[in-house]
């Protein structure tokens, strides 16, 4: 790795915040250093001046009222000087008031949900690294396991707040860039903030172990100028008002079983290959494999096999799909596991089915 690439301090971040974190940071570090430098330094001039070879003799005292004072108020004024300004950045952090803009961040293995309070924009963000990288098969690339396919977009010169929650395991949002990093806890929500100075693209990732693809789970986060920013959340909201029109749509389509396979497969390898595998063959154990499994075989578990994607499995690992995935995508994604790896059912699942099953929910 050249020199230059070589992290070895705290990053210093690019907002107030976060250089408020990283002064701390520092504060502490050097008087953590001068504290060495005077206590070592001084064991090693007695261990210099007063050894045995020169005829020291150790001195005999107890019970003195003034070296016990003076060991006492020593430490409490260094723990005081380090307090102060640590009790001040930690105040600052946890100020969310006044915030410009809320995004609810929940976290979902593996992925995340980010939802615009104040904006009828919501969507989840998923890792775009192809699986020919993770698996050795190609060259990695400079953005290796920090690629979305929908970034979170955030204005600059905005206070923003950030609640964060979890749909299953514990999750931890951080972008170091900006000095958060903050627990997503299923049943309960957190709170941090940030106000970006400059424009640009950052990224993160899960910092809490929550499972085998705990590493899949980046974060990215491009901050616009206020009006590039505007006219995306304009541009947002339009596309997911007409969602439910487009929806209902393709709950009318008809799919052909080569579009059905074809989107189907693309599907799976994007949102169940991790667990299920490519192969449908499951991690024994852990996840279950597709492969022959009676839920994918058999045809009386048709609209069981629908049902487990659109709302998963509670007490398990396999999430509802049901939001994530419109009625067409889920469609196809059905009629490639039960016609994939040598499953063979002939079933074409055709979008009004699973409609019809959500809507009798």
């Amino acid at each position: 790795m050249p020199a230059a690439a070589v992290q070895l301090n705290m990053t210093q971040g690019v907002t107030a915040i976060s250089q408020d974190v990283y002064e701390l940071h520092m504060t502490i570090f050097i008087i953590c250093c001068l504290i060495a430098l005077v206590v070592f330094g001084i064991m090693f001039w007695a261990i210099i001046h007063h050894r045995r070879s020169r005829g020291a003799t150790p001195a005999h005292f107890h019970e003195s009222t003034r070296i016990e004072l003076l060991w006492t108020a020593i430490p409490v004024l260094i723990l005081i000087a380090m307090a102060a300004p640590a009790t001040s950045t930690l105040l600052k952090m946890d100020d969310t008031s006044r915030a410009d803009l809320t995004v609810l961040i929940t976290g979902s293995q593996w992925k995340w949900h980010y939802k615009y309070l104040e904006h009828p924009v919501a969507f989840y963000s998923l890792l775009t690294t192809p699986a020919e990288q993770i698996h050795g098969q190609a060259k990695k690339g400079e953005t290796y396991l920090l690629e979305v396919d929908k970034p979170l977009v955030l204005p600059v010169g905005k206070k923003i707040r950030f609640l964060t929650t979890s749909d299953d395991v514990i999750h931890s949002w951080w972008v170091p860039a900006f000095a958060v990093k903050k627990d997503a806890n299923p049943g309960y929500i957190n709170e941090a903030w940030t106000r970006i100075d400059k424009p640009g693209v950052y990224r993160g990732q899960c910092a809490e172990l929550c499972g085998k693809d705990h590493g899949f789970m980046p974060i990215v986060v491009v901050a616009k100028p206020e009006q590039e920013f505007e006219q995306w959340i304009a541009s947002q909201s339009e596309e997911q008002a007409s969602s439910a029109a487009k929806e209902q749509q393709q709950a009318n389509e008809q799919l052909t079983m080569a579009e059905a396979m074809t989107l189907g497969e693309t599907l799976f390898n994007g949102h169940c290959a991790a667990c299920h595998q490519i192969g449908g063959t499951g991690m024994p154990g852990i996840f279950p494999a597709l492969k022959g499994s009676p839920l994918t075989t058999q045809s009386a578990k048709r609209a069981e096999h629908i049902n487990v994607v659109l709302n998963g499995r509670a007490g398990t690992a396999m999430q509802a799909f049901g939001k994530q995935l419109g009625s067409k995508e889920i469609a196809a994604l059905v009629t490639y596991e039960r016609n994939a790896w040598g499953n063979g059912t002939g079933d074409l699942i055709q979008p009004a089915e699973v409609q019809a099953i959500k809507d009798g929910q």
